[in-house]
Parts: structure tokens; sequence; C-alpha cells
């Protein structure tokens, strides 16, 4: 019988959410998680409804909210979903507006949503480059003054949760995606001006590098080598996951980080600080982290893929 409960803990244990961070640790909060429909906001949604968290997660796509938003209910979380283009402003004065009719409160706010596509420079069209910097910067703008006016402004206590901006690795430029590296480095001044003008309200950023997400099923087949060589660049020698970008947001929205506000907190394996003049070492790819018991590895990626 022994025997029998401890493998069923096990198996309990393992269809959580396996956090590094304390339980409850967000026990009475509410958290907006835009781009909350898939991969990292999925992730980041999931990691913090197992933190005692309620989160609204906000996104265009109302069948991937609600998918998400089945699984948190599962897990006994308290969540709830807001279709809302975060290019639109009125949509996105709206959509905080019914967050706060939802959950009475917003004390936090993970700016994840976004989106590219590669392209090089020449042939990005007038069209292309407003649609993916609408989406990439103006829309994070918009969905952060919105919480910043409609709550945070007059209710947040100096170590409330504050705003997490996702931005990108953009160091040393983005070939290849020269639109949103340029977004991207725009959301990371915006972080650092809102840090001093909202003060002491706590903005901060976290720049993933090439992470295992669902979003990069969204690149076309013909982008399949790249991604698959693009561990051999990184000095950790992989990709990251999506629970090492999770665990990085958590800990900028915890009381450990009451002190850290304006800055941006890197997540890429040291991606960025590779040198062709330096050699490769060749040593074995570093552990990888995963604690997201619902992870799946991006479909451009798997062995089975043409």
């Amino acid at each position: 019988m022994r025997g029998t409960a401890r493998m069923r803990a096990a198996s309990a244990h393992a269809m959580s959410y396996r956090s590094i961070f304390r339980p409850g640790l967000f026990e009475g909060r509410v958290v907006v998680v835009t781009g909350g429909g898939t991969g990292i906001g999925r992730c980041i949604a999931h990691e913090l409804v197992s933190l005692g968290a309620a989160v609204a997660i906000v996104g265009r796509t109302p069948e991937k909210l609600e998918r998400v938003a089945a699984e948190l209910r599962e897990a006994g979380g308290r969540v709830s979903t807001h279709g809302c283009d975060i290019r639109e402003e009125a949509v996105v004065r709206d959509t905080v507006a019914a967050v706060l009719a939802a959950h009475g409160r917003i004390d936090g706010l993970v700016n994840n949503a976004g989106g590219q596509f590669p392209s090089p420079l020449e042939a990005i069209s007038a069209k292309g480059w407003d649609a993916v910097v609408r989406n990439n910067l103006s829309g994070g703008f918009f969905v952060a003054r919105e919480c910043y006016t409609q709550w945070l402004r007059d209710h947040a206590p100096q170590a409330s949760c504050g705003i997490v901006n996702i931005i990108a690795d953009m160091w040393n430029g983005m070939p290849g995606m020269g639109h949103s590296g340029a977004a991207r480095a725009g959301m990371l001044n915006l972080t650092e001006t809102a840090a001093l003008e909202w003060a002491p309200l706590r903005v901060n950023a976290v720049a993933p590098g090439i992470i295992a997400s669902s979003g990069m099923d969204r690149y076309p087949p013909a982008f399949r080598p790249t991604l698959l060589a693009a561990p051999k660049a990184i000095p950790a020698q992989r990709m990251g996951t999506e629970s090492e970008v999770s665990a990085a947001v958590v800990f900028l929205l915890s009381p450990a980080a009451a002190f850290i506000s304006g800055a941006c907190l890197r997540v890429d394996g040291a991606g960025p600080n590779a040198r062709r003049m330096w050699p490769r070492t060749g040593a074995a790819p570093t552990e990888a982290f995963n604690g997201f018991h619902l992870a799946e590895l991006p479909a451009i990626l798997r062995d089975d893929k043409p």
C-alpha cells in the first residue's frame, strides 16, 4: 500500500507544474498575461496559477484561450479569458476594464504577446513592418499604459508584482527579423522609461533567446535548418525551455525582486556573447530545466519532420 501511495503521489506531481518557487507565493494576486493562449504565455500562466495567482489571459484567438483556461481550471486555477487585438488602442482599453470587472484588481502584467516573420530587410513591406512594430511595441505600450492608468497607478503597493515586458535577443542586431529587433529594442527603452515615470511600480523586461516553443511552428519549413543549427552557436549548446523563461518572469514578479526595476534579464544561454574568434569547446549541452508538465516540442523541431 505504501508503494502504491508513493506511485500515486509521484503521478500527481508529474501532472502538475513543478515550480521552484514556494507554494502560495502569489495567493490573492491577479496577473494579466497577454499571448496566454500559446507557447511561453501559456507556460507562464500555468506557473502563476500553480503558485496561487488568478490569471487573466489575453489573446486574439478565443479558442486557444479557452483551451488553456480549461487546463488551468483543471489544475484548480482561477482564470478569465479576454479576446483582444493588442494593436487596437480602444479594444485594449475595454479589455483591461473587463479584467477589472472580472477580478476587481490587477497586481501584475506579463506583456508577452507578440510575433514576427523571417525576412531580409529589403523584402519587408510597409504593411509588414507596421504589423510587426504594432504587435511588438505599440500593443505592449497600450496594454501597459491601460493597466497602469486604470489600476496600478492608484492601487499598487511598492512591493506589487509590477510589469514584466517580454522582448527578445536583439543585441548585435537581429538579421532576418530587423522589424522585430527594432520593435523589441524600443520595448526595452520603454521599460527603462516606465521604471522611472511609473515608480514605485516595478517595470522590468525578460529577453528570451532561442526557446523551444510553439511559436517556432509559425515559421516556414525552409527555416527549419536554421533553427536546428542554432544551438551550435550558443555557449550553452542548446535551446532554452519555456519553463526557464517563466522562472525568470516569476522571479521579477516576486517580492524577492522588490528592489529591481528598469532591468532586463536575459534568458539566452549566453548566445549574444558568442564570438567567432573564440573556439567552441565541444562541451556537452547544459542541463535544461523543464517544470511545465504540458510542454511539447515544437513540430518544426521533431525528428519525424521531413
